[in-house]
């Protein structure tokens, strides 16, 4: 059956680097787990949100990490600098949570909180 990590989590930016992490996306598509990428149904304000929800398999971890490693990479779109960013939990069903911080163009990972691995209950 296999061991599963569980992928929840955000990315805020704006939309000029939405449509270039829609294409890193595309770039990267399975037809499986790349379902897991959603966005609201419209538009609210300014911050554009794209969301991941998805069980997946520990084989997978690599394919989606390298995604957002490359989609946190994308520079900011103008004078203001705001690069993308965003936080996810994953959970292994082995190795416990951890937290993927997307800010200043990098992925950084580090177990989480406490409070978050409450929701694992």
């Amino acid at each position: 059956m296999g061991v599963y990590v569980s992928v929840r989590g955000w990315l805020e930016c704006d939309k000029t680097q939405l449509a270039v992490l829609q294409e890193i996306i595309s770039s990267h598509a399975d037809d499986h787990y790349s379902n897991g990428w959603s966005t609201p149904r419209q538009h609210v304000n300014w911050t554009h949100y794209l969301f991941y929800g998805a069980d997946i398999r520990e084989s997978a971890l690599d394919w989606l990490q390298n995604q957002i490693r490359e989609i946190a990479r994308i520079p900011a779109s103008d004078e203001d600098g705001d690069r993308i960013r965003g936080p996810f939990l994953a959970t292994h069903e082995l190795d416990g949570t951890t937290e993927w911080q997307i800010r200043e163009g990098q992925v950084v990972i580090s177990p989480a909180d406490i409070r978050h691995q409450k929701l694992d209950g």
